[in-house]
C-alpha cells in the first residue's frame, strides 16, 4: 500500500477503448486515479 501523497509506481493499462496507456504518458501533468470495485461485487 502506498502512503498518502506518495508517487504512484509506473504502470500501464488499457483505456476504455482498449488502447494501452502508461502513467508516463502524463509526465508533468496532474493525474487523478480513480479505483472502484468490479460491478456486482461487494465492496
Amino acid at each position: 500500500m502506498l502512503e498518502v501523497g506518495a508517487d504512484a509506481p509506473a504502470f500501464s493499462i488499457n483505456d476504455h477503448t482498449g488502447k494501452p496507456v502508461s502513467l508516463g504518458d502524463f509526465a508533468g501533468r496532474s493525474v487523478v486515479l480513480w479505483f472502484y470495485p468490479k460491478a456486482d461485487t461487494p465492496g
